[in-house]
């Protein structure tokens, strides 16, 4: 991904940057753990495959976000190495017990809590802070044509009570992630 052109931004402003960024930095390191848990869960090598691909983009993601915090002064969450066990765990389990629709209507509804997320961070980010807000929406994109992938797949659509606890993960994660 390209770098807009950098623009000074005051402290309180790049704080917030890194800070978003590190959030989104840590959505990325579990985007790769759900995917890599839920091609190693499925016996299916089509989906294999898929879920295997869309990993390769979220790859991008992470190295975007990853130079964009250095770019920004800032560091990745020290617990990346809890949110990748524990994205881990979910997205085997979403796929063993599940099963190859359970699982991926969990990418489904997770690319788009990802996909709300990521535009409530553009309304957040500094209006000059052109390289984070080019960064935060081709992830955008990229996130919403995985769920409509993972719909043409044959994702089974999730249970509001699954939806409510998968929001509820996500609200500690992004919590958390923003300060640590």
């Amino acid at each position: 991904m390209r770098a807009a052109a950098e623009v000074e931004l005051t402290e309180p402003e790049r704080r917030l940057s890194g800070a978003l960024m590190r959030v989104n930095h840590v959505g990325e390191v579990c985007a790769q753990a759900l995917y890599a848990a839920q091609a190693h869960a499925t016996r299916n090598p089509s989906l294999k495959r898929h879920f295997e691909r869309a990993s390769l983009e979220e790859t991008d993601h992470l190295a975007w976000t990853e130079q964009r915090l250095a770019e920004l002064g800032d560091r990745p969450s020290l617990l990346n190495p809890l949110w990748y066990a524990g994205a881990w765990g979910i997205g085997y389990a979403a796929g063993k017990w599940g099963g190859d629709r359970v699982s991926l209507g969990f990418v489904v509804e997770t690319e788009r809590q990802v996909e709300a997320h990521l535009q409530s961070h553009l309304e957040r980010l500094p209006e000059q802070d052109l390289a984070s807000r080019a960064i935060v929406a081709q992830m955008q994109a990229d996130e919403a044509r995985h769920a409509v992938d993972a719909e043409k797949a044959g994702a089974a659509a999730l249970p509001p009570p699954v939806q409510g606890l998968m929001k509820a993960a996500a609200k500690v994660m992004t919590t958390v992630a923003h300060r640590i």
